[in-house]
C-alpha cells in the first residue's frame, strides 16, 4: 500500500467514524432570558413582559416615558369588568413579603384576576421567574400598596379604566 493510499484510506475511516458518533441529547431546558445577570435578565423581562403597564403609575400614558426608580410601585387605578374591579400590585412590596421559592411557587400556580396574564406568567421558565425576583427585590422598597380588589356589582371610588365589552349595534334585550 503506498502511502497516499493509507492517508485516503485514514481519512475515510474517520469520516465514517464522525458519522457514528451519537447526536447530543435533545435539551429539556425550558427556553429562558440569558443575560449577564439574573438581575439584567429579570429587568429586561419587565421591559419587554409589560408589567410596567399596569405595575408602574403612568407608564402607558407616557409612552414608557417614566424612570426605572418609579417602576413596580403599583397604582391606585383599578381595572373593572365583569371580575369585579382589581389593582395591579406593589410588585416591590410583594416580594419585600414573600422568599423566593415562595415568589417562583406563586407565578407557577396563581389563578388571578383580569387584566394580568396569569397563563402568560404560569408558563415561563423558572429561571425566569427568579430573574423577576431578584430584579424586583434589588429596588429600594418604595411606594404605597394597592387597594383590595372589588368583587362584582361594587363601584369603585377610584380611578378606574371600564373593561366592558361593549358590541356595537348588539339589542341591549340581549
Amino acid at each position: 500500500m503506498t502511502a497516499k493510499s493509507i492517508i485516503v484510506l485514514g481519512m475515510a475511516a474517520a469520516a465514517l467514524a464522525a458519522c457514528q458518533q451519537p447526536a447530543p441529547p435533545a435539551s429539556t431546558d425550558s427556553p429562558r432570558v440569558a443575560a449577564a445577570t439574573d438581575v439584567a435578565a429579570g429587568r429586561y423581562l419587565v421591559m419587554t413582559g409589560g408589567c410596567n403597564d399596569c405595575h408602574t403609575p403612568n407608564y402607558a400614558r407616557t409612552g414608557g416615558k417614566v424612570p426605572e426608580t418609579e417602576w413596580l410601585k403599583g397604582q391606585a387605578v383599578g381595572y373593572h369588568g365583569p371580575w369585579g374591579t382589581s389593582y395591579p400590585n406593589n410588585l416591590r412590596r410583594t416580594v419585600a413579603g414573600m422568599t423566593e421559592d415562595a415568589f417562583v411557587e406563586m407565578l407557577s400556580t396563581r389563578e388571578g384576576l383580569p387584566p394580568m396574564p396569569w397563563p402568560s406568567v404560569r408558563a415561563m421558565a423558572e429561571a425566569d421567574k427568579r430573574a423577576l425576583y431578584r430584579y424586583i427585590k434589588s429596588l429600594p422598597l418604595e411606594g404605597d400598596p394597592a387597594p383590595m380588589a372589588l368583587p362584582p356589582g361594587q363601584t369603585p371610588t377610584t380611578p378606574y379604566e371600564d373593561m366592558t365589552l361593549v358590541v356595537p349595534g348588539a339589542s341591549a334585550q340581549g
